[in-house]
């Protein structure tokens, strides 16, 4: 089957309904100990499927089909992703979106989306010891503690340590940017 953007977003738009009372069962039962992620709440829904179940990640889940990334990141891993949410591609300037959706812009868009994921897992407990992580297009985000919060490059690091079988996603509030 072939996919429109605007059939894309309406396939993700109904996956995305179907998983989301299992993210948000998941979410409710979350809890701050580390050791307890990396065991008992590993998921069966790997981090492409629990991004989308979650409902705020359409942007990032086009982005990722135009990228041919979904079945990278169905792999097996495993992955560190930074997601940014629905309301962090928004802030990007207009029309960036849609311009690096195109056919023609696909190397520069796989450029951006792999600068949001790090190879391995990595909680928020090793995330805070950390300055500088390499990313799976080679190159480094920064990382920083800023009152009492974390910081990868621009972004802010809104939720942690959500777990998925084939890796850990945290969700930031910005689009970062290799250089």
């Amino acid at each position: 089957m072939t996919f429109t953007l605007s059939n894309r977003a309406s396939f993700w738009a109904v996956l995305s309904l179907c998983l989301f009372a299992v993210v948000a069962n998941a979410e409710h039962h979350k809890t701050a100990d580390t050791e307890h992620h990396k065991t008992a709440d590993t998921k069966t829904l790997d981090i492409v499927d629990t991004a989308i179940g979650a409902g705020q990640f359409n942007t990032l889940a086009a982005a990722l089909t135009a990228a041919d990334l979904v079945a990278t990141l169905k792999g097996e891993g495993p992955f560190t992703v930074f997601a940014p949410t629905d309301a962090a591609f928004a802030k990007l300037p207009e029309g960036t979106v849609e311009n690096l959706l195109k056919p023609e812009n696909r190397d520069q868009l796989i450029a951006v989306l792999t600068y949001h994921v790090v190879p391995g897992k990595v909680y928020a407990a090793d995330v805070v010891k950390l300055t500088r992580a390499t990313t799976v297009n080679g190159s480094d985000v920064t990382i920083a503690v800023v009152d009492g919060g974390v910081r990868i490059d621009n972004a802010n690091v809104v939720t942690t340590d959500i777990a998925a079988s084939n890796g850990v996603i945290h969700v930031i509030d910005a689009v970062i940017l290799p250089n």
